[in-house]
């Protein structure tokens, strides 16, 4: 399904405008216009499904085999040194257009880019009081 007011949606129809370096049936790998470095690419799936969490498995399997043969592009292309991929869901996690997609980020040394956060720490016994939680969650 194609959401009319979605962006990627959008370039997916082709009535927005992008620098398209990858298509397949299911997804397109497109330049990033605002990107962490040069070189960035987006991998957007051309259904509309929201985060990851929404994509159906099978479409998700073949999504990564998109991220990893692009990830590979980038590095020999631009004789990256490394790369990021990153991946954002939900607005309070960074993800600005709620449609599922990948980044890839071409590092090089002294870059200046820094993907950062906050060391966090679990006090006492909430490490295991979380596992807990997940592990019931995944049953």
């Amino acid at each position: 399904m194609i959401e009319a007011s979605c962006i990627f949606c959008r370039i997916v129809k082709g009535e927005l405008p992008s620098e398209k370096i990858y298509e397949d049936k299911n997804f397109i790998a497109i330049m990033d216009i605002m990107p962490a470095n040069k070189g960035h690419v987006l991998i957007i799936s051309k259904e509309h499904y929201e985060t990851i969490t929404d994509i159906p498995e099978k479409l998700l399997r073949e999504m990564i085999a998109v991220v990893q043969k692009i990830a590979k592009a980038v590095v020999k292309g631009l004789d990256a040194e490394g790369l990021n991929i990153l991946q954002y869901n939900k607005l309070v996690s960074g993800q600005t257009i709620p449609h599922v997609h990948f980044h890839i980020i071409p590092r090089f040394k002294d870059d200046g880019l820094r993907i950062n956060w906050p060391q966090g720490r679990y006090e006492g016994n909430e490490l295991r009081k979380y596992a807990d939680r997940i592990k019931v969650a995944l049953k």
